[in-house]
C-alpha cells in the first residue's frame, strides 16, 4: 500500500461509519492560533476530533533555540493520538481547509512514528467536501481509547547542525515550501530575517495543487518534481519551509508522484536563522 494516500469526499462519506477510521480536523491559522477550534466547534465532518497544529502536532518553541513549530515529544504525541482513539491498526484521514498543508504535517507526524499504511488526506479538503454538497456536524467525536504504539524514525530527519555541513554537496537537493517572494527575502511576514538557505530551490507547496485546490494528477507532480531533482537521487531530497509545516505537503505530494519519502528538515527556516553564524542567502 503507497505510503501517500488521497480520499474524494464522496468516498470518505461512503466510509465515514466505518470501524476503526478515525477522522482529524487539523484546521489551522498562523494569523488566529484560535480559528482551527473554533471553525471545529462551528462544523466538521462527524466523527471527527480536533488536532490543533501547536497543541498536539507541535511542540514546546524555546525562544532563540527551537523554531516556530518544534517537533512535538513522541509519548505525548502518542497518547494524544491513543486519545483520537488511534490504534497501529486504525484507518486515519486527515483534512484541513483544503490546500492539506497542516493535514500532512499530521500525515508525517504518523509516518515518523512508523504509521504509513492507512492515512489518507481528504482532497481538496472542507472546501471540496462543501462543493460536494456533504454536510457538517456539531457533535463532539466518540472515541474509545486507542491503542497506538511507534517510535521515532530518526532516518527521516536531518538537523540544522548536519544540513550545514552537507551545503554544497552537488548530490542534494534542499527544497524550500515557502512562496518565491518569502524564498527570495523580497518579504518577510513571519520571521526576523528573510531569505533562503544557501543552495536550495524555492518549490512553494502551492504548486503541487491545481486551480481546484486538490492534488495534481500523478504524472504532473512526477514531473514538478523531477525537474527539481535534476538527475540526482531522490533519496539525497531534504525538504524544509518556515516552520516544518508546509514541507510536509511537498514530502507527501513526493511520495504520491511515487518518489521515496525524503527528509524533513524540521527547525526549517525560522530554526535556522536563531543561528547568526548560519549562511542566508537571497534572490534565485
Amino acid at each position: 500500500m503507497p505510503i501517500a494516500q488521497l480520499i474524494s469526499p464522496q468516498a470518505l462519506e461512503h466510509r465515514r461509519s466505518q470501524p476503526g477510521l478515525v477522522i482529524l480536523d487539523c484546521r489551522f491559522a498562523l494569523e488566529d492560533s484560535d480559528y482551527g477550534q473554533r471553525s471545529y466547534a462551528e462544523g466538521h465532518i462527524a466523527g471527527a476530533s480536533f488536532a490543533d497544529l501547536e497543541r498536539d502536532l507541535s511542540g514546546p518553541v524555546t525562544k532563540g533555540v527551537t523554531g516556530r513549530h518544534p517537533l512535538p515529544e513522541p509519548e505525548a504525541l502518542m497518547k494524544r493520538l491513543r486519545a483520537w482513539g488511534i490504534g497501529n491498526d486504525s484507518d486515519i484521514v486527515l483534512y484541513d481547509d483544503g490546500p492539506g498543508a497542516y493535514a500532512a504535517r499530521a500525515w508525517w507526524l504518523l509516518a515518523w512514528l512508523g504509521k504509513r499504511d492507512g492515512v489518507y488526506i481528504l482532497d481538496g479538503g472542507l472546501k471540496a467536501w462543501h462543493a460536494a454538497g456533504l454536510p457538517l456536524s456539531l457533535d463532539p467525536a466518540v472515541n474509545g481509547p486507542g491503542t497506538f504504539s511507534g517510535s521515532p524514525d530518526a532516518t527521516l530527519l536531518l538537523s540544522a547542525e548536519a544540513l550545514e555541513q552537507r551545503l554544497g554537496e552537488p548530490d542534494m537537493t534542499l527544497l524550500d515550501a515557502r512562496a518565491l517572494p518569502r524564498f527570495k527575502g523580497e518579504i518577510e511576514p513571519i520571521d526576523p530575517v528573510a531569505g533562503h538557505i544557501p543552495g536550495a530551490q524555492c518549490a512553494a507547496f502551492t504548486e503541487n495543487l491545481g486551480a481546484d485546490g486538490r492534488f495534481l494528477p500523478v504524472d504532473q507532480l512526477k514531473q514538478r518534481f523531477a525537474e527539481k531533482l535534476g538527475g540526482r537521487s531522490p533519496t539525497e531530497l531534504v525538504a524544509y519551509c518556515g516552520s516544518g509545516v508546509t514541507a510536509c505537503h511537498n514530502l507527501f505530494a513526493l511520495c504520491l508522484a511515487g518518489y521515496p519519502l525524503g527528509r524533513l528538515y524540521a527547525g526549517s527556516w525560522s530554526e535556522w536563522i536563531t543561528d547568526p553564524q548560519r549562511q542566508v542567502a537571497v534572490g534565485d
